[in-house]
C-alpha cells in the first residue's frame, strides 16, 4: 500500500465566501491562503487547508495553474467537520463560543475519555471540537 501522510485539505460548499471566511477566522483563527471568485483557502494549523467553496462555482471543471484541470464538484446539504482540541482546552472553547454567541448544541463524552463539543456555522454545517478518546488512533 502506498503510504499516505495526512489528510491535506477538506471542503464545505458556503453560500457566502466572505462570510463563511469571517466566520472561520473569528472562531478558529485561519488565515486565507487564496482566494478567487469560486472559493476561499484557508490554513488550519498542521499543514491542513479548509476550503470554502461557493454553492455551485465549482461544478464545471478549471483550468489548472499549471496545466490541466481541476475536476468539477459540487455539494449541498450540511456537512461535518471535526477539529482536534487538547483535553485541557475544553472549557477555553465553551467560553469562546459563548463569547461569540455561538450555542453549543451537543456535548458528548465517549467510552474512551474523549469529549466532543458540537456547534454550527453560518450555513448550518456541524462542526466539532474533540479531545483525544474519541477515536482508537487519537
Amino acid at each position: 500500500m502506498p503510504r499516505l501522510s495526512f489528510v491535506l485539505e477538506t471542503s464545505l460548499n458556503v453560500a457566502d465566501l466572505e462570510r463563511s471566511a469571517a466566520f472561520y477566522a473569528r472562531v478558529f483563527g485561519f488565515e486565507r491562503l487564496y482566494s478567487d471568485h469560486r472559493m476561499i483557502a484557508l490554513g488550519v494549523p498542521g499543514e491542513q487547508a479548509l476550503l470554502l467553496f461557493l454553492n455551485g462555482a465549482t461544478a464545471e471543471p478549471a483550468p489548472g495553474p499549471g496545466g490541466g484541470f481541476i475536476p468539477g464538484h459540487d455539494a449541498r446539504g450540511q456537512t461535518h467537520l471535526c477539529f482536534a482540541i487538547p483535553l485541557a482546552e475544553v472549557p477555553a472553547w465553551e467560553s469562546h463560543l459563548a463569547e461569540h454567541n455561538i450555542p453549543i448544541e451537543s456535548r458528548v463524552h465517549w467510552p474512551a475519555g474523549g469529549t466532543s463539543l458540537y456547534f454550527r456555522d453560518p450555513d448550518g454545517h456541524s462542526l466539532e471540537v474533540a479531545t483525544p478518546g474519541l477515536w482508537p488512533n487519537r
